[in-house]
């Protein structure tokens, strides 16, 4: 056990070494772009795994490195914002699956409160954590060699690094009992295990699943319990008026995970090896109807792209393509450089894209040598959007980021349209004036601005740094 209060400054050094001392092997498996954290805990020969993503692999590996068998599988909840890998593994592994009770499942089998899985000298305890989801679970993890106290709990979506769970998947009508039972959940069981026990969520900062999640990755339930925000609201009512008036996207592609992870996937047994397409036979699948995406960074594509392409860096795949490609067509990509396609592929599996139809052979550039039709749009300065507007040119100027951001500040005669719901609201946007985009550093907007171009928006602009170079030009931003 940890035996004297951990600081911030050393936390790291003692996490590891207080690993070492008591595990056999521990593994946080971070997934990138999702935020999306996985645990891989092994004992004498056996091990299990929390939450697995959906390229399964790496569990595979370490069970083999590590010369363990796996032998279950445990999911914290019914996941929105991933396909869960539950499944795919256990075709691999033949391990158990187990969840909370509460919706519907169609594999798996349900956990009871206080039921209790032992491997090697651990032992793992499934404690009811509803709020997020009726089906909520959390699980305590017990090192038997050393005593009968918890020195671990995997949370889930409940209670995560400075921040708790959303509580807004099942509506605005659900919300307040929602909150109530994530309150519940948070002081009436997990916070009593103690200040000393290990927190372990199932995501880390940038994870959609949560407002303000720490990017700091490791902590413990006494740190939350001082230095959480929301757990500074102790009383009910406070917590729960919190959560209910939060505002988070709902993207619309969780409905797809919710389904999969309820029915249970498409087996992968691989990840999928898209073909390399030549410029003509790249620009047949598009006129058959396929989605193209663009990887590259908003200067390159913004430079030349091909005409109604949707510009996602590959960074920002796994949060945006959600909200602008459907399931029912095949996808194309277009990459910066090929040694990104593992990266761009499990991306897009892991939001169920399996449709994955080729990728361009030679990038933009073997496109235009070819003396294909391409398209591009203008990019800004701060400095010359902030002359236009000294100038009083007409113009639509643009903030698609999310409303906290915008609440927080935005340029002066700015309209405020979240990129996720441009699509469906381009009435809201004249064509007849030039429409200057901005996000925080352009990234988003560069979707945006692909948007309005792919709906034949003429005169487009993306402003280079967006909010964050206008802030640091010294410029007036409005609340």
């Amino acid at each position: 056990m940890i035996d004297e209060p951990i600081q911030y400054t050393g936390l790291c050094r003692k996490f590891r070494v207080f690993l070492r001392e008591v595990f056999v092997i521990f593994e946080r498996i971070k997934s990138e772009g999702l935020a999306h954290l996985s645990y891989f805990i092994g004992s004498g020969d056996e091990a299990l795994v929390i939450d697995p993503r959906r390229d399964c692999q790496v569990y595979l590996d370490l069970a083999r490195r590590e010369e363990m068998k796996i032998k279950y599988i445990f999911e914290t909840h019914r996941n929105e914002d991933y396909v869960i890998g539950s499944l795919e593994l256990k075709n691999l592994t033949d391990a158990e699956i187990y969840h909370g009770r509460g919706v519907d499942f169609k594999y798996g089998n349900y956990l009871d409160d206080g039921q209790e899985f032992s491997f090697g000298s651990m032992k793992l305890t499934a404690l009811p954590t509803p709020g997020h989801t009726d089906e909520s679970t959390s699980y305590t993890l017990i090192d038997l060699d050393t005593g009968e106290d918890p020195i671990m709990v995997f949370t889930g979506d409940t209670l995560f690094i400075g921040d708790v769970g959303r509580i807004d998947l099942y509506g605005p009508e659900e919300a307040s009992r929602l909150a109530s039972n994530l309150y519940d959940s948070i002081f009436n069981k997990i916070l009593p295990l103690g200040d000393e026990v290990i927190l372990c969520p199932a995501h880390g900062g940038g994870s959609v699943c949560g407002s303000a999640i720490a990017k700091r990755e490791h902590s413990t339930l006494g740190i939350e319990r001082i230095q959480n925000p929301i757990l500074q609201k102790t009383e009910k009512e406070e917590f729960v008026k919190y959560k209910v008036e939060e505002h988070l996207e709902f993207n619309p592609y969780f409905q797809k995970m919710e389904q999969y992870n309820l029915q249970g996937p498409p087996l992968l047994q691989s990840l999928p090896a898209p073909e390399f397409l030549s410029p003509e036979k790249f620009k047949a699948e598009v006129e058959k109807g396929a989605i193209v995406i663009d990887t590259r960074m908003p200067d390159s594509f913004g430079g030349a792209h091909i005409p109604n392409t949707y510009s996602v860096w590959l960074g920002g795949v796994p949060s945006f393509v959600g909200w602008v490609l459907p399931y029912n067509k095949p996808i194309l990509l277009v990459l910066e450089e090929k040694e990104q396609l593992e990266t761009a592929v499990s991306y897009l599996i892991r939001l169920g894209y399996d449709n994955i139809a080729g990728i361009l052979k030679g990038g933009i550039a073997a496109w235009y040598v070819k003396a294909l039709q391409i398209d591009n749009f203008n990019l800004i300065s701060v400095h010359d959007l902030k002359g236009k507007l000294e100038n009083g040119e007409k113009m639509v100027i643009l903030d698609v980021r999310d409303k906290r951001k915008w609440d927080k500040g935005h340029i002066n005669g700015a309209r405020h349209i979240y990129v996720g719901h441009l699509e469906e609201k381009l009435d809201e946007v004249p064509k007849d004036w030039p429409v200057i985009v901005y996000c925080g550093t352009a990234r988003s907007a560069n979707l945006a601005a692909s948007i309005l171009k792919k709906n034949g928006y003429g005169k487009v602009y993306n402003v280079l740094g967006g909010m964050s170079a206008w802030k640091n030009a010294g410029y007036i931003v409005v609340k």
